[in-house]
């Protein structure tokens, strides 16, 4: 993937339902708009490697990655992979966003998602219906302490 930079973002399930959506803080062009947690993948760093460390610095909590749910292109040649996630420890917690929310399927158009966010939506809620075939909402835990 010669000059494509992979960003990756979680798609964290609680097993109920729901997603946890995180609102922008920064920067003030996409501040209050809503995404998936995640970033960049460095070099030498695989996906999950990635997803497992930004959920560590963004939101505190060790997630183990699931299914990759789709890619999409996003600004600046880069491609952004969403990836199912389940909370292995701790509890999600806010600091470099302004609210995280745990969104349920019948919610998440209500939310105004950042624009590379918004074609994953769709292809999200089988994960949190049930729908999905082999999908990983069953085994997420709920609340972790």
């Amino acid at each position: 993937m010669s000059g494509v930079r992979l960003v990756v973002a979680a798609a964290i399930l609680d097993g109920t339902g729901r997603v946890l959506a995180a609102q922008r803080a920064a920067p003030p062009e996409l501040a209050g708009q809503w995404e998936f947690p995640g970033g960049k993948v460095e070099d030498g760093e695989s996906e999950q490697a990635a997803l497992v460390r930004e959920c560590r610095e963004e939101l505190g909590i060790v997630v183990r990655p699931g299914q990759l749910i789709a890619a999409v292109p996003i600004p600046g040649g880069r491609l952004l992979r969403l990836w199912t996630a389940r909370i292995c420890s701790g509890v999600p917690t806010v600091s470099e966003h302004l609210e995280l929310r745990w969104v349920a399927a019948a919610e998440l158009r209500a939310l105004p998602w950042l624009a590379p966010d918004r074609p994953l939506l769709t292809l999200l809620e089988p994960s949190l219906t049930g729908r999905s075939a082999g999908g990983a909402a069953g085994d997420v835990p709920g609340r972790q302490s």
